[in-house]
């Protein structure tokens, strides 16, 4: 069951983008029934712009560092754990990440994402930052899960045209559906993307759900966010759930603790930083099951 408080207007003011992700800065607030579709109408082409901006803009304040579990659930097979970090902040008005996931054989990957109209990603290895090819960025962050640095990324924010398709429902809130069409399809096969279905809460531009459509139309990928979590007076997301349409396996993402308000080095955000692993603050906050 999905357990995301959406009647709170303090948990959707502002829209957090990491594979999943939505957060605020705000203190609660007394719930607000959801209106009727009715009641909202389908924004123009202008005000559609508007909401895309407004929430490329949103995240949470300052830079900040988290800790987190790749849970790889499969249809068929058995449950594997893999632990990872995430260094991020905002570097000239677009979302940077860098990334350290640790796989079954202990083997530490690493990787630095970068948001925008250019979006850019790289991931160290053979010794060197090797930049990702546009088809590469649709590849796990480690063999085995289902989340990519495309789920992270989210790229698609920058593609020119989006539209509104419709206003719906996403677990009982009114939602915008906006499509995303890829300038060209990314990747190769029954894998690609051509577009992305976003749903953005129709109140407050919290972005609720995300679909990976191929070059047939078919859905090929969902994330959603399950779980918020209060830290240091923000919200930022627990739980958010990858799931891969075609094989049915699922990756959930974790957060186990976070530090907040922090202001990182320019440096950590440079593809030659990757050589070594990025810092870890002294004091975290745990975050409970």
């Amino acid at each position: 069951m999905v357990s995301l408080s959406l009647k709170m207007p303090a948990f959707l003011r502002r829209a957090f983008c990491l594979a999943l992700w939505a957060a605020v800065s705000a203190p609660a607030a007394a719930p607000v029934a959801p209106p009727e579709l009715a009641q909202i109408g389908k924004p123009d082409a202008e005000e559609a712009e508007r909401l895309v901006e407004r929430f490329r803009s949103a995240g949470l304040t300052g830079d900040f560092y988290l800790e987190f579990q790749l849970k790889a659930l499969p249809r068929q097979g058995e449950e594997r754990v893999y632990d990872g970090r995430l260094w991020g902040g905002r570097r000239s008005n677009a979302s940077v990440f860098r990334v350290e996931v640790t796989d079954a054989a202990g083997f530490t990957h690493r990787l630095l994402l970068r948001n925008g109209a250019a979006a850019q990603a790289w991931r160290w290895r053979d010794g060197r930052a090797i930049a990702l090819a546009s088809q590469e960025v649709l590849t796990p962050l480690i063999p085995g899960t289902d989340i990519s640095a495309f789920d992270l990324q989210m790229p698609f924010l920058y593609w020119p045209g989006a539209t509104v398709e419709r206003i719906t429902r996403v677990w009982g809130r009114p939602a915008n559906a906006f499509l995303f069409r890829a300038p060209e399809a990314i990747g190769e096969g029954e894998s690609a993307v051509a577009a992305v279905r976003a749903y953005l809460d129709a109140q407050f531009n919290a972005l609720m759900q995300t679909e990976l459509i191929g070059p047939t139309g078919r859905v090929i990928k969902t994330s959603y966010l399950v779980r918020l979590k209060k830290v240091e007076e923000q919200h930022i997301p627990k739980e958010a759930d990858y799931r891969n349409e075609i094989t049915r396996d699922k990756t959930r993402l974790e957060v186990t603790a976070a530090f907040l308000n922090a202001a990182w080095p320019v440096a950590i955000f440079e593809p030659e930083s990757l050589a070594e692993g990025g810092p870890v603050p002294e004091r975290l906050t745990r975050i409970a099951p």
